[in-house]
């Protein structure tokens, strides 16, 4: 039985990241439909990205979800794997910053909240983090950063599980102390809650039990575990520590935000103003 304030988080980005689909759930646009949308009117752009956000909060909520991994603040780059591809705004930190925050207002305004992901950044990898570890060799980071400087109040943050070379060669950024400490909790300024990527994911090799109590000695606040191996899951949750006075706080500011942002909201007009939009 799950305690009074228990959150549910559900990976729904819109586009290919979708666990809630129809025909029960709506369908949303890909991150990339909406950059398109701003290159060609800003304004228009925007508005899309909110109702967006707006509409995957209603769909989320009403299923019973408090937290969604969205928006994605990683930069489109040629070249790089698809593993982000369409799942990015833009090629452009600005044009990424604007509308992840659009996107996350939708989600606050629909009483859910939001996470941005992946910090430091994910664009560069050239190789699936699903399936192997990649490696960033590349040290200017700051178009990179940006989007996550510029949207470092929102109350979630994700990390990458990338090694950044420049950054910290011996660990990916989910297991860095040295990049949580100085660039995601420094140079970023953020203060919110910090979960992990999916530690399931084979970009990081070990005992699932082990990976958590590492990436919470890291810095981050929750441990998260997608395999579906029940088995895992309990030896995973024995093993991690209760959440420290300071991560409890974190996980109350974010929930007093999203309640002092909810809105009555009615989906219909929402998507058939969407709708007008991406036509």
């Amino acid at each position: 039985m799950l305690p009074a304030d228990a959150d549910l988080m559900v990976d729904q980005e819109g586009g290919r990241v979708a666990r809630l689909r129809p025909p029960h759930w709506c369908a949303h646009p890909p991150a990339a439909a909406l950059g398109r949308l701003f290159e060609a009117n800003p304004g228009a752009g925007l508005r899309a990205a909110w109702l967006t956000g707006a509409l995957i909060g209603l769909d989320c909520r009403g299923a019973g979800f408090t937290i969604a991994a969205a928006p994605v603040l990683d930069l489109f780059i040629p070249g790089a794997h698809d593993v982000i591809g369409d799942r990015a705004y833009a090629a452009h930190p600005a044009a990424v910053a604007r509308l992840g925050r659009a996107v996350a207002n939708g989600l606050l305004a629909a009483g859910v909240l939001p996470v941005g992901k992946h910090a430091p950044g994910h664009g560069r990898a050239r190789v699936d983090s699903h399936l192997t570890l990649p490696r960033v060799p590349e040290a200017d980071l700051e178009a990179d950063f940006r989007p996550f400087t510029l949207n470092a109040d929102l109350p979630w943050l994700m990390t990458a599980h990338i090694v950044y070379a420049a950054l910290d060669p011996n660990a990916a950024a989910t297991m860095s102390s040295v990049i949580i400490r100085d660039i995601i909790r420094g140079r970023f300024g953020f203060e919110g809650v910090l979960v992990t990527d999916d530690l399931a994911m084979k970009a990081l090799s070990g005992a699932p039990a082990d990976l958590a109590a590492q990436a919470l000695a890291a810095g981050c606040d929750i441990a998260l575990y997608c395999s579906g191996d029940f088995p895992a899951n309990e030896a995973l949750l024995s093993a991690c520590p209760a959440l420290t006075p300071g991560a409890q706080a974190r996980l109350d500011a974010g929930r007093t935000r999203v309640a002092a942002s909810r809105l009555i909201l009615a989906g219909t007009p929402l998507a058939d103003e969407r709708a007008r939009l991406l036509s």
